[in-house]
């Protein structure tokens, strides 16, 4: 069995006589709006979808590159990206910043009084205007032939995950913009030879947000959590699908 996946979880689950406030993090709730099912299965009964393989590359352009904007937030003074792009925005310095970014411990919270649910998320980085307003800002990696955009079907997730953090940052106190932006870098795999180092195409995508889904999804999901029957499936999830072929299999 595999060290890091459990497929039957006793901790972590919600418990409809709890009085404890329960943590439902920005991740979850997408897996909510992707299949009530699997969400279900995973908050309130302990089985998770089996986890895919950790994006180690990506994980390590985020590391740099939060380590390249802290060092204008540490001076007060734009990125070069920033200045590209014409952003009248410096990165944001502010004490709370490293628990922000903690997605897995801590990420910056606010606890949803209606449905007892402390919702969290974890923020790659945030901008701040001259006036104040909050930017919010996610990094993407990849490496593909075509320019990279937000067109795809796929990505409404980046843009939900964007939604969340501005919802999460208004709920704080803070005024935050409509418009967020994506760090997105994409490799090059054009170049002639790898030398050792794999060269990144970095573009800043800007997109306008609406956070007016998330009150009613949270209540949604509270209200899926605390049901005493297993919901339908997704139409289009891939492991519920696997789940009834598998359990429906038989010799010929």
């Amino acid at each position: 069995m595999s060290d890091y996946y459990n497929p039957q979880r006793t901790r972590n689950l919600y418990d409809p006589a709890g009085k404890e406030p329960f943590r439902l993090s920005r991740s979850k709730i997408d897996l909510f709006l992707e299949c009530a099912r699997c969400f279900y299965l995973d908050r309130r009964l302990g089985v998770g979808r089996p986890p895919g393989y950790p994006f180690s590359l990506n994980s390590a352009v985020d590391e740099l590159l939060k380590r390249e904007f802290d060092i204008h937030r540490a001076k007060g003074t734009k990125h070069p990206l920033q200045k590209k792009y014409k952003i009248d925005a410096i990165p944001m310095a502010h004490e709370q910043l490293d628990t922000w970014r903690d997605s897995l411990r801590r990420g910056i919270t606010f606890h949803h009084g209606s449905t007892n649910l402390l919702i969290t998320g974890g923020v790659d980085d945030v901008w701040v205007k001259p006036n104040g307003e909050l930017l919010i800002v996610d990094y993407k990696a990849t490496s593909k032939k075509e320019e990279v955009n937000l067109d795809a079907e796929w990505q409404i997730g980046y843009k939900r995950q964007m939604e969340v953090y501005q919802w999460l940052f208004r709920k704080n106190g803070f005024t935050v913009s409509n418009t967020g932006y994506f760090v997105y870098c994409n490799g090059d795999s054009d170049a002639k030879a790898f030398d050792g180092k794999l060269e990144f195409d970095v573009k800043v995508i800007p997109y306008v947000g609406s956070d007016e889904w998330v009150e009613p999804t949270i209540v949604a999901a509270h209200a899926c959590l605390t049901g005493d029957s297993i919901p339908v499936a997704g139409e289009e999830c891939d492991y519920c699908a696997y789940r009834q072929a598998a359990g429906s299999a038989r010799l010929a």
